[in-house]
């Protein structure tokens, strides 16, 4: 294919553009690398290196967090490593520095799940440093000679095509016990400042219509995994300073949000007293101590049509002056049938949900009228 022209503009706006053009690709194809690949035919300038971080969407900064996470944050790397590394890739003349086999080890495992970072698809570290090769240090280059050999599949993998908006394969093997559910698609919702605004979410397709779907135990869990999931890929470090539930299942959520991600933090409850025309928070609702302007995450069953969101989220930040609050929902009902839906704006509490002007919006599952019961009918 014929070479395109840069995008214009600052380094920092190419970048950004380079980014949703990988990203655009790695929907089209489903594969990092061939995404990759077709990038450097449009771009000469683009080394390899560089060229997968576009096809996972990612600034050098997110692909850092990346990194980090794939190590289990026992590394503290920066975007300014990442740019030294891609510095040296793209130019020669002893600019940037290389990164070490173990280094590109790494990064072929974090750029291996993709802009979702949902995906499994096979990197090798050598594909990320295919046209600088011969300018690793002589023991990186025997490293990767024999990774190579030693990890080659006896039988080429033939990377699995998506539809357009939806991953490749799902974020975790479904176990036992959960119920029928949808398959994954990808959503663009309201995130944070340069965060990855594309979650991985599944529907709850209802086998009775007009029944509420009850959820068994397994799929409760699967749902918060879910949610973990698409934290944990925001593109940035998330630090809360408490997790709140709205109501019974809310704080069941927040229990396990709070202890799987956000190293046991407080934890709020607001039970929400409903009558016809007006909401109220019952005088049990708990609210711990917070330092100022603390971090919030504020979770909900699930999102129809009622404003429960908007008056609970009015109350924390009355208590709370300038909180940041992030939303993880388990279901977030549409307005039509077709519960994979291809917009924000097609979920009915989408107005509300944007009104409150959460930091970043996490969802589960999308689901159908009347809506799901949590285990054990929780309120």
């Amino acid at each position: 294919m014929r070479a395109q022209t840069k995008p214009g503009g600052s380094p920092q706006a190419r970048g950004r553009e380079l980014a949703r053009i990988g990203r655009q690709l790695w929907q089209e194809s489903g594969s990092v690398k061939q995404a990759a690949v077709e990038l450097m035919n449009r771009y000469p300038d683009i080394p390899s290196l560089q060229a997968h971080r576009y096809a996972c969407g990612l600034s050098q900064d997110q692909a850092a967090v990346r990194y980090n996470e794939t190590t289990g944050h026992q590394t503290m790397l920066g975007g300014t490593s990442i740019n030294a590394w891609e510095t040296w890739a793209r130019l020669r003349g002893g600019a940037g520095s290389p990164p070490s086999f173990s280094s590109l080890l790494t990064l072929a495992i974090a750029y291996s799940s993709g802009p979702l970072g949902v995906t499994n698809e096979h990197i090798s570290p050598s594909d990320l440093v295919a046209e600088a090769y011969e300018r690793l240090a002589p023991e990186d280059q025997l490293s990767l000679k024999s990774f190579t050999s030693t990890n080659t599949p006896t039988k080429p993998s033939k990377p699995e095509t998506a539809p357009k908006g939806h991953p490749t394969s799902p974020v975790s093997p479904i176990p036992d016990g959960v119920d029928a559910i949808g398959p994954d698609f990808s959503l663009t919702v309201p995130t944070v400042e340069y965060g990855n605004p594309e979650i991985c979410l599944y529907s709850l397709p209802n086998p009775k219509p007009g029944q509420l779907l009850n959820l068994s135990w397994a799929s409760f869990g699967y749902g918060i995994e879910r949610l973990i999931q698409q934290i944990k890929n925001v593109g940035r470090r998330i630090d809360v300073d408490a997790c709140f539930g709205i109501n019974e299942a809310g704080l069941a959520m927040a229990t396990f949000l709070a202890s799987a991600q956000f190293g046991r933090c407080p934890i709020g409850y607001l039970k929400c007293n409903k009558s016809r025309d007006f909401i109220t928070l019952d005088p049990a609702s708990m609210y711990p101590d917070l330092p100022e302007a603390p971090a919030i995450v504020l979770c909900d069953f699930e999102v129809k049509h009622a404003d429960v969101v908007g008056f609970v989220t009015r109350e924390i930040r009355a208590r709370y002056p300038r909180a940041e609050i992030y939303f993880a929902v388990f279901g977030a009902m549409t307005k039509d049938s077709n519960l994979e839906v291809g917009s924000f704006d097609d979920l009915t509490g989408a107005g509300i949900i944007r009104a409150a002007d959460f930091k970043a919006v996490f969802i589960a599952a999308t689901m159908s009228p009347p809506g799901i019961e949590p285990p054990l009918e929780l309120r």
